[in-house]
């Protein structure tokens, strides 16, 4: 048994005191102690005799199991003998939802490597702060992503190799690949190495490394999709959230290929683009957000849909009647589900039998769930409180010992939601227990937006909070104050929205701009936010 020659990630672990309680009773969840999970996931459909059998689709193109296969194989080759690759190092991937960006997903894991998926619309600074964090020495990227990539500067990153999303062969690291092997001896991890790190935004302004190992990424695909979804290998998934989000990784590659079903990738999943996918190509599975659902509806009448059995949201709460208006449209019930990127994927949910409109669901096979109080006491029935959760996976913080005492206390996951269980034990969600934004899917720290919006000259002090909206779930408003108050009109704060756009994430962006003289604030200095909300 070999480890890891680069220990950063394991090193940098939480101790086993601070990590949460992992529970399980059922076979299901009991893997073998060496462990890549590439194995069950790619390479057991071509020694099975699956290797014919459709793996991915776009609108353009369609690859195999044994297309995957080969490709991946050859990427890990060129990891291994041309970029300086050690197994345990880290390697970023940047790109929109392809069929290479899964190559590389799959390559890294099989050459040893851990995997940190990123969003097309991060910006240099974002990218440049995990690199830094993560002791990022290698990057996959889509050529057509490449300018805010040049940008970064750190003396961790070796080698960015480029890719053409368009599978136009054109780039660096198709004419390497095009003289490597299409076999590849999985490198021999245990089932308790890291294979991902997952980025998310905190309430700190640095974002959190969460990490996963390689029996996560199995253990998830005995949990949601067995409890929700019962998938075959002749379903069909597609969706709109990002692989660099744990939601979209689980959803269109790690659920559909456990179950040697197909998946349908869309780089830019408009709500349009969805429902012709599922027309044109009798998707069975579909995954995306509130926000999109509720457009869905509007337009499902000019759409044949009638391949699709399963409907899943996540990101934010699913508003009731977003669920009754689709029911209503459709005759199917959209499932709703909350997940987290500590935890790695959907822990509480429903199916279609034990469903309960408007509820956020039961806690699902492999996990248990309380509320409880700032102590950590349990609450009556009905009662609001913080949302805690412990099970088969959980969260384990690499940077911080404080933030991993934040998020798991006396053995269970506290993730900062408020809900209610009532007296059948269902779940309900009832607010964000801190200042995240959570608009149209994507989680937004109101701190990371406020120290943007700081580095702007005409700035002087600003509070960005997250208001109530029926399109988005919530929206990103800034109260800010200038340092010249006569700049105060709406031409300015345009300006700031554009600036902002260029210099950060554009998801991010305040879309309310709010001008105010001054900002409430408590005697010791403290921004008073529910002032502003309210």
């Amino acid at each position: 048994m070999k480890h890891y020659q680069d220990n950063f990630a394991h090193n940098h672990l939480p101790s086993e005191d601070l990590q949460p309680d992992y529970i399980w009773s059922h076979p299901d969840f009991e893997f073998p102690e060496n462990l890549n999970c590439v194995d069950k996931l790619l390479d057991n459909h071509i020694k099975e005799g699956r290797g014919n059998a459709i793996a991915i689709q776009t609108f353009t193109e369609k690859w195999t199991f044994q297309d995957l296969y080969e490709k991946s194989n050859q990427i890990a080759h060129v990891l291994v003998d041309d970029l300086g690759f050690v197994s345990g190092n880290r390697v970023l991937i940047r790109s929109a939802n392809n069929p290479m960006f899964v190559a590389c997903w799959f390559a890294i894991l099989k050459a040893g490597g851990i995997v940190v998926a990123t969003m097309p619309l991060l910006r240099e600074k974002e990218l440049s702060v995990m690199i830094e964090s993560a002791e990022i020495s290698h990057a996959f990227c889509d050529i057509r992503l490449c300018d805010e990539m040049n940008l970064v500067n750190s003396p961790f990153l070796k080698n960015v190799c480029t890719y053409d999303g368009l599978n136009e062969n054109t780039s660096d690291l198709e004419k390497l690949m095009a003289s490597k092997p299409t076999t590849f001896h999985n490198y021999h991890t245990l089932s308790t190495s890291i294979c991902l790190i997952g980025f998310t935004s905190g309430t700190t302004g640095k974002p959190k490394m969460t990490s996963h190992y390689h029996k996560d990424i199995l253990l998830i695909c005995e949990a949601f999709p067995k409890y929700s979804l019962q998938p075959t290998a002749h379903d069909i998934f597609t969706g709109s959230p990002p692989l660099g989000f744990t939601f979209g990784l689980g959803g269109l590659v790690l659920f559909p290929f456990y179950y040697g079903a197909s998946t349908f990738l869309i780089e830019k999943p408009s709500p349009e683009l969805l429902l012709k996918a599922i027309e044109e190509y009798k998707i069975t599975i579909c995954f995306t957000a509130p926000t999109a659902w509720r457009v869905i509806t509007s337009k499902v009448k000019e759409f044949d849909i009638s391949s699709l059995r399963k409907c899943v949201s996540a990101g934010e709460a699913l508003p009731l009647k977003v669920w009754e208006d689709w029911y209503e449209a459709t005759g199917l019930k959209i499932i709703d589900g909350i997940g987290s990127t500590e935890i790695l994927h959907i822990f509480i949910s429903s199916n279609e039998e034990n469903m309960r409109k408007g509820a956020t669901g039961l806690p699902i096979r492999g996990y248990e769930a309380k509320i409880v109080d700032k102590k950590g006491n349990e609450v009556a029935v009905n009662e609001p409180g913080r949302l805690a959760i412990r099970g088969i996976t959980g969260c384990k913080y690499l940077n911080s010992t404080e933030k991993q005492k934040e998020y798991v206390q006396n053995k269970w996951n506290i993730t900062g939601d408020i809900f209610r269980k009532d007296e059948d034990g269902y779940f309900w969600f009832v607010a964000r227990g801190d200042d995240m934004i959570i608009s149209s899917g994507y989680n937004i720290a109101a701190i990371e937006v406020e120290s943007v919006l700081l580095t702007h000259d005409d700035i002087a002090e600003c509070a960005v909070v997250g208001l109530p909206n029926e399109e988005r779930g919530m929206l990103v408003c800034a109260y800010i104050v200038l340092k010249e108050q006569a700049k105060a009109n709406s031409e300015f704060a345009k300006h700031i929205q554009d600036w902002f756009k260029e210099v950060a994430a554009p998801y991010k962006y305040p879309r309310e701009i709010r001008f105010i003289e001054s900002l409430p604030k408590t005697e010791t200095g403290k921004i008073q936010r529910f002032k502003l909300k309210n």
